[in-house]
């Protein structure tokens, strides 16, 4: 799972990291801490629209739901979608033929169980640089309002060795796309076979992380701060860090 991310990235970061143009700009919001319920707007390059950043609600509706009330339902569910099952899940096929996006990140976070602990990590790059997130977009067209939604998700994978640790209970991780494989996952020339085998998991020696303090789960706190994702050492014996 990846529900929790950081996306503390000034637009000015993101147009020239992608070479691209962010028109949304002053809606856009950057954050140290977003959480997927809360349903935030995350910015992504997307598959149709070279050359821009949009702002995408969090939590894919695809186009056929019928209703508001069966949107608010799925998209709940659609926060991410696995990688192995892209192509035959109903939600995501057709965005994952015609529908792929670029979701930047700083970092996220995930919980490791030890005994009935459940320990918050932040995970980020080696070099503290963006990491680039495979993900899937939809629009929506909510025929009660006349409003039209963009909406996305974030694709997980298989745990590489370090996330495995990590986050044990489930040994999932966001697809975290390399430099090179950026431009084939929105190049809807990239067959969905090819698009597939882009989806695994990255190298262990891109990532880093560290345990972090009990704020990232106090849901009444200001989460949007340094804070949430400072060292925080903890006793935990640990193989690989």
């Amino acid at each position: 799972m990846c529900f929790s991310v950081n996306v503390n990235l000034v637009k000015e970061e993101l147009e020239e990291r992608y070479g691209v143009n962010f028109p949304d700009k002053y809606r856009y919001e950057p954050s140290y801490y977003y959480h997927a319920f809360s349903l935030p707007e995350l910015a992504a390059v997307c598959s149709g629209y070279p050359g821009t950043i949009r702002l995408l609600k969090w939590g894919l509706i695809p186009s056929w739901v019928r209703n508001s009330e069966d949107a608010a339902a799925i998209r709940t569910k659609t926060f991410n979608a696995r990688a192995e099952s892209l192509g035959s899940k109903p939600s995501f096929s057709p965005s994952f033929k015609s529908k792929r996006c670029l979701i930047p990140v700083k970092g996220f976070f995930e919980w490791q169980h030890v005994g009935k602990e459940k320990i918050p990590w932040y995970i980020y790059s080696v070099n503290d640089e963006i990491l680039t997130l495979a993900g899937l977009y939809a629009e929506w067209l909510n025929k009660e309002s006349g409003e039209l939604l963009s909406t996305c998700t974030i694709i997980t994978t298989d745990a590489n060795e370090m996330m495995a640790e990590i986050h044990n209970s489930k040994k999932r991780m966001p697809a975290i796309l390399l430099k090179d494989d950026e431009k084939k996952w929105i190049d809807l020339t990239t067959s969905p076979e090819v698009a597939s085998e882009i989806l695994k998991p990255c190298p262990v020696n891109i990532l880093k992380a560290h345990t972090i303090g009990p704020l990232v789960n106090n849901r009444n706190a200001d989460r949007n701060t340094p804070e949430v994702i400072r060292e925080y050492r903890r006793d935990i014996k640990n193989t690989l860090f």
